[in-house]
């Protein structure tokens, strides 16, 4: 996520993180008010309901016009509704964690489950067991599939004997590498999936 939106989002969720700023978007949703009305509503003082509208307006969550010697303000519902689509997609709160290394937890599982130095090309190394979590073994089978080289056709024996220099269930890791979709099966030759 750009920093620009990430600053965006932290200040519409600072903004909405305080429970009379939320009662007044939700008093304004119904129907405009001025500060008189909102703080006899919300029973505060009008210098404090001022306060809040302004937070409200730097994020455009609120407009006002002005009536005579008072100014109303509304619900900008378009705006929340920028806001909405803009930021809280799926994608975009992916984003947020485009610093986080992805490959620390893997590397975390796969310290857990292999012996050995399992980063290191040339050393021994084991699969102790193959992990009940879904998860786990997903990283661990991503790291027996790279294993195998990619555009290459193994048969089945090639598979196994692959699979048992570092755990003798090569039947069950082979299937596993299949429904799992880090390799692909046909007539009983296997390759590598790209992934």
């Amino acid at each position: 996520m750009k920093n620009d939106h990430f600053q965006v989002l932290l200040r519409f969720f600072k903004a909405l993180a305080d429970e009379s700023r939320l009662k007044i978007l939700g008093i304004l949703a119904h129907q405009e008010c001025s500060v008189e009305e909102l703080a006899a509503l919300l029973q505060l003082k009008e210098p404090t309901v001022s306060h809040h509208l302004t937070r409200l307006k730097e994020l455009h969550l609120v407009t006002m016009r002005p009536e005579g010697n008072a100014h109303l303000y509304q619900l900008n519902a378009v705006e929340l509704e920028n806001i909405s689509r803009e930021i809280f997609t799926p994608e975009k709160m992916a984003s947020l964690v485009g610093t986080v290394n992805i490959e620390t937890w893997e590397n975390k599982v796969l310290k857990t489950y292999i012996e050995g130095d399992f980063q290191n090309i040339e050393a021994s190394v084991r699969l102790k067991e193959i992990p009940a979590s879904r998860k786990k073994r997903s990283v661990v089978l991503k790291w027996l599939a790279s294993k195998f080289e990619l555009g290459v056709d193994y048969p089945e024996q090639a598979v196994n004997d692959t699979i048992k220099r570092y755990h003798p269930d090569c039947a069950t890791l082979r299937r596993e590498l299949v429904s799992y979709e880090f390799m692909k099966r046909d007539q009983g030759i296997y390759c590598r999936s790209v992934q």
